[in-house]
């Protein structure tokens, strides 16, 4: 058994990160009342840090800081050192992240701050080198002696800044926009798209899949082809470079250059769930097969190396391995030719592998420039021959690359990103048909309401070593309700579409603001921080908010209940200003907004051959329709006498109102359009 000179607190938590610092020979503390208790007791100040399992520079900062004694003893002298997982207490990430951003303008992870034994912060950065850490400490502790008066009245003002940033206003205006205004909103967004690598002309690229899915959507309202073009360069770029993994698939959560070429080597459930999603709802829409390539071959990643026993899914994968970040999927010319022999030079060209190395140590990041048809044509080699080399040649690589140092998992089981990745699954379903797909999507969702659903309707969060815990947040709800109705969708099985509704009512009922008529992040039974904050801005993954409204718009047609509808348009009402002014940050939203711009369909399938139907009709995109339906007409008002015996009918309707009933997919296909 290993023996360890230090322990902490840390030691009883669940999480993988935390447990990483539970031998620091700092005295951490996870969150919670215990610590603030201590810190008031003491009269000491707040040391809060948050990371993540995935973040590599917050094991830098581990290495280099809160495993040196000296630094340790520094700190646990001065501090009430507080150790966060921001995946577990997003809630908590959010209150210093704000504070962080106030203070010096930007933000990210490791997230460090200064507070008082209250909690409100007067101090935030990120990642600090060691000597820089100590003087940063050194400094507030000599300022907090000599006038311990200043510091409170910072703490005032920062915490005041923290609890005005992102609260929505109730707005009286009641005017949907015209798809003309969306034009001219996406002409503002149009010179900042890379119409040559895809992505935003910046660096570091982040896929942010949100921003394609509506770029999609807008193109089939408005046909502008400069949106497709858009979403056709974004996904073939990412599909060939560096970000994604070229031997198993999945993508890794950013690239650091502007040609997806190098990524930060950490692979995120939440970011592979988006774009199991984005690339399925683009093949409907196009039929390339590299995205039903990336789709099958990151599923069989996500099977391989995050799903959990029990059905539900895993956080991420390291950065590092072995210590190095990206030592796991680098290569060099020399392990080619001994592993592949005569077959090592085309699979270099095809990869760009080089003798010096296409990175940094002489190592190269697998990556393509070129479809499969130019290469071969380039390289005078039948291409049939050469898909044949190189899936070969993967499979060498792989067995190679399976007896490395793997990264390190981190395990948990998240209940938001979970239903992230059932709804790509679902979306995969729909889009291929294949079975796998949906028998995998309603396992998770069975996990989710068997071991993360509580007796009185609530959700919980975290599931680790067969526990769960931690009070549910808003995206927990919000995305657990968007996976309900998907799994309805794609089973017509009306038990989830009830469970649905309920999570939904249950998080109007402990999330709702009365006077902004949004939804807070947290539980108004789990509100203890110094703000109850929203979440408005979508992300890297869309808010909370946005994914709120947008199942509260779907209940209120599958529910025939206006209610629903006007508390989504209400919520759109409330940003649409913010839509309009920065589209990139609001593009889930943007989705609402054409879905109340134009209505959508209700497709309602009835027959003995329903599952069959909807199983065709939904590998169409359709983004604008709801689908519901059965072998019998079963208890929604809109499936109501369209039952007709010895056949499967297939209504096409809008507002209440439906087109005359057709038998053939292609038939409704055409009433659509």
């Amino acid at each position: 058994m290993d023996k360890h000179a230090y322990t902490n607190s840390l030691i009883n938590e669940s999480s993988p990160y935390l447990l990483q610092h539970a031998h620091n020979p700092v005295d951490w503390y996870p969150w919670g009342e215990e610590a603030l208790e201590k810190a008031k007791k003491e009269n000491k100040l707040v040391l809060v840090s948050v990371g993540y399992a995935a973040c590599h520079w917050c094991h830098v900062m581990e290495n280099e800081s809160f495993e040196d004694t000296a630094v340790a003893n520094y700190m646990n002298e001065h501090f009430i050192c507080i150790k966060v997982d921001r995946e577990e207490r997003p809630d908590v990430d959010q209150i210093y992240m704000t504070a962080a951003q106030l203070m010096t303008g930007s933000g990210g992870w490791p997230l460090n701050a200064l507070a008082l034994p209250n909690g409100k912060p007067f101090f935030a950065g990120t990642y600090f080198p060691k000597e820089k850490w100590l003087q940063m400490l050194a400094y507030y502790v000599d300022v907090n002696k000599k006038n311990p008066a200043a510091v409170a009245e910072q703490a005032r003002k920062v915490t005041e800044g923290i609890r005005s940033i992102e609260m929505v206003k109730f707005t009286e205006d009641n005017t949907i926009a015209t798809i003309n205004e969306i034009d001219k909103v996406f002409d503002k967004w149009k010179p900042k798209i890379d119409y040559e690598k895809g992505g935003e002309n910046r660096a570091p690229k982040f896929p942010m899949p949100s921003n394609w899915e509506f770029l999609l959507q807008y193109e089939l309202l408005s046909g502008n082809k400069d949106a497709d073009k858009a979403v056709e360069v974004t996904l073939r770029e990412m599909a060939y470079g560096g970000i994604y993994d070229q031997l198993e698939g999945g993508f890794a959560r950013y690239s650091v250059d502007a040609d997806w070429k190098v990524p930060h080597f950490e692979k995120m459930l939440y970011d592979n769930a988006q774009l199991v999603s984005l690339y399925s709802n683009a093949y409907k829409k196009t039929k390339n097969p590299l995205y039903k390539k990336v789709v099958q071959e990151t599923l069989q990643f996500i099977e391989n190396e995050l799903t959990s026993p029990e059905g539900g899914f895993y956080s991420s994968l390291d950065a590092d391995s072995d210590g190095v970040e990206g030592k796991y999927y680098v290569w060099t010319m020399e392990e080619l030719r001994q592993i592949l022999g005569a077959d090592a030079e085309i699979f270099s060209q095809y990869y760009n592998v080089t003798n010096n190395g296409n990175w940094e140590h002489g190592n190269s990041i697998l990556l393509r420039h070129i479809s499969d048809a130019a290469f071969a044509k380039k390289h005078k080699i039948d291409e049939n021959t050469l898909v044949q080399k190189i899936e070969e040649g993967k499979k060498k690589l792989l067995a190679i690359r399976d007896k490395r140092i793997k990264p390190r998992l981190d395990d948990k089981v998240l209940t938001s990103w979970t239903a992230l990745m059932i709804n790509g699954y679902a979306d995969a379903y729909k889009a291929f048909g294949d079975e796998a797909y949906r028998k995998k999507a309603m396992t998770a969702a069975k996990f989710l309401v068997s071991k993360m659903l509580r007796k009185d309707g609530g959700l919980l969060r975290n599931y680790k070593n067969e526990k769960a815990s931690i009070h549910g947040m808003l995206d927990d709800y919000a995305f657990t309700t968007t996976a309900f109705i998907n799994m309805y969708e794609i089973s017509f099985d009306e038990s989830w579409l009830q469970k649905a509704r309920t999570l939904q009512d249950y998080t109007t009922t402990h999330f709702y603001d009365e006077e902004s008529k949004m939804y807070f992040y947290t539980h108004n039974d789990h509100s203890d921080l110094i703000a109850r904050k929203m979440e408005v801005t979508d992300n890297v993954i869309p808010a909370s908010n946005s994914e709120v409204a947008k199942n509260l718009y779907k209940l209120g047609l599958y529910f025939n209940e206006s209610k629903y509808s006007a508390a989504a348009k209400q919520m759109v009402l409330n940003v649409q200003s913010d839509i309009h002014g920065n589209i990139r940050y609001y593009s889930n939203w943007a989705m609402v907004e054409l879905l109340l711009m134009q209505d959508a369909n209700e497709i309602a399938i009835v027959g003995n051959n329903a599952d069959e139907i909807r199983k065709e009709m939904q590998k169409r995109f359709t983004p604008f329709s709801i689908y519901l339906g059965g072998r019998k007409e079963g208890s929604l008002t809109l499936l109501q006498n369209k039952y007709v015996e010895g056949k499967t009918m297939i209504y096409v309707c809008r507002n209440k109102t439906c087109k005359r009933p057709v038998e053939q997919v292609e038939e409704a296909i055409k009433l659509l359009n």
